[in-house]
């Protein structure tokens, strides 16, 4: 079994960036959910609110962070900055420090996605101090993760076997197949049998060296209904609805892909064409 895509999304439930390789870190793939759009309170806004986030452009290089969108000059936030005021902000139930990117891309976000219950959107990046931990009933005895402004887990682990039987059961419904952004993942593999991810306990490459944790299947929303190109909602409800139906046996609700963290092989990089290894639960 293979990896055959890894993507980062470095401002939440904006445009990500496949890449052919990344390095490993504790919070995820190096630059992964480091930022976050938030409202004038510091709640965090995301595609469920405005779909149309998606159709930001996001770009990394050496030394800066750009944001991009039709008829709107780029933005661009320097990588490396110590300028930046704290504020309070919220993802789900946790609270912890951000710093506010400023005035300038403030403007930026309301010129391109305007008002947001009458009020302004700000983008804050994760500060390096703070832990945001991974809730710890998921985990196993004894171990320990956080991650920055991802929903809850650090990494995304998707096979390409269960997007086709997804994609399979939408077009017994006369429904077109719905492409592997809709789900956003950080690691893609290609193993043989769909949803065989949600008997995997760790999966492990370089001999051992690097080792993940899957901790907690994926519930997904109303983001897989949202087109990552246009930013519309074509088929209201679907591919959500299809996994609902799919995935009665595992939980309550639509399930896709799992959640891991990090167990062994912070800052060693990884490859798409590696093969790895899975172990059952």
């Amino acid at each position: 079994m293979k990896i055959t895509r890894l993507n980062i999304y470095p401002v939440k439930s904006l445009g990500g960036i496949p890449l052919d390789q990344a390095e490993l870190g504790v919070r995820g793939l190096a630059h992964d959910r480091q930022w976050m759009v938030v409202d004038d309170i510091g709640r965090f806004v995301t595609q469920r609110q405005l779909p149309h986030m998606a159709r930001i452009v996001v770009r990394l290089d050496d030394e800066a962070l750009e944001l991009s969108h039709p008829g709107t000059a780029p933005l661009r936030i320097p990588l490396q900055r110590d300028d930046q005021p704290r504020l309070p902000v919220y993802v789900w139930d946790d609270q912890c420090q951000a710093l506010d990117e400023g005035e300038e891309a403030a403007a930026w976000l309301g010129a391109v996605l305007g008002d947001y219950k009458g009020s302004g959107l700000r983008l804050v990046r994760f500060a390096p101090d703070q832990r945001r931990n991974v809730e710890p009933h998921f985990l196993a005895p004894g171990e320990q993760a956080h991650t920055a402004f991802a929903d809850g887990y650090p990494f995304l682990v998707v096979s390409e076997a269960s997007l086709a039987e997804v994609n399979r059961v939408l077009e017994t419904k006369g429904l077109a197949p719905v492409p592997m952004e809709r789900f956003r993942p950080s690691i893609v593999v290609d193993a043989a049998e769909p949803f065989v991810e949600n008997g995997w306990g760790e999966l492990s490459l370089h001999e051992g060296a690097v080792r993940l944790g899957l901790r907690k299947p994926c519930q997904r929303c109303k983001i897989t209904t949202v087109d990552q190109v246009t930013g519309e909602i074509a088929v209201p409800g679907e591919p959500l609805r299809t996994l609902v139906q799919m995935n009665t046996r595992l939980a309550p609700g639509g399930y896709f892909g799992q959640n891991a963290i990090l167990l062994a092989g912070e800052g060693r990089t990884i490859a798409v064409g590696e093969a790895l290894a899975p172990r059952p639960r």
